[in-house]
């Protein structure tokens, strides 16, 4: 059964997908939201097969991050919006920075990717080899410590409480 159904929610939740996105329940839809919730789980199993699939910790804790990451893109918006519109292009301080990270859960780090390269304004660029470093890139820098002290205790410590 496991093979053919390695994940019974993950195959439940794209078949209620496909059918909220077709707004139908025609037999036709049924068929192939079964069949895409059936295929889809199998196709993608083997490339979850060292990690697995993710175990959130604190559903909750994931929420008041999207939350506070939804207020901070909003924010950011309006930010890179006015200094594009607005500010002089020698008055801008565009850097790269170095985010030292304790999290090593790699869906956490996709979580994290995410939520930086929503941001606008940042550009999450690589993690440096060998020594669990973020570099990122910041539109306009004025304040590296605010930036890794924001990183760390509003992004990274959410994301190691859910996942770890």
């Amino acid at each position: 059964m496991k093979r053919w159904l390695p994940s019974p929610g993950v195959s439940g939740t794209l078949m209620l997908l496909w059918l909220l996105l077709n707004q139908s329940l025609d037999p036709a839809h049924l068929l192939l939201g079964a069949f895409l919730g059936v295929l889809v789980p199998v196709l993608v199993a083997p490339l979850l097969q060292p990690i697995g699939y993710p175990r959130l910790a604190k559903p909750l804790a994931l929420f008041r991050l999207l939350t506070m990451a939804l207020v901070e893109i909003v924010r950011s918006c309006f930010n890179v919006s006015r200094i594009i519109l607005f500010a002089k292009a020698e008055g801008l301080n565009s850097q790269f920075i170095r985010i030292p990270l304790d999290l090593r859960n790699p869906y956490g780090l996709a979580l994290l990717s995410c939520l930086i390269n929503s941001t606008p304004g940042t550009v999450w660029v690589e993690i440096l080899p060998g020594k669990n470093e973020l570099a990122l890139h910041v539109f306009d820098l004025h304040d590296e410590q605010w930036w890794i002290d924001t990183i760390k205790t509003q992004y990274e410590k959410p994301i190691i409480e859910i996942f770890e």
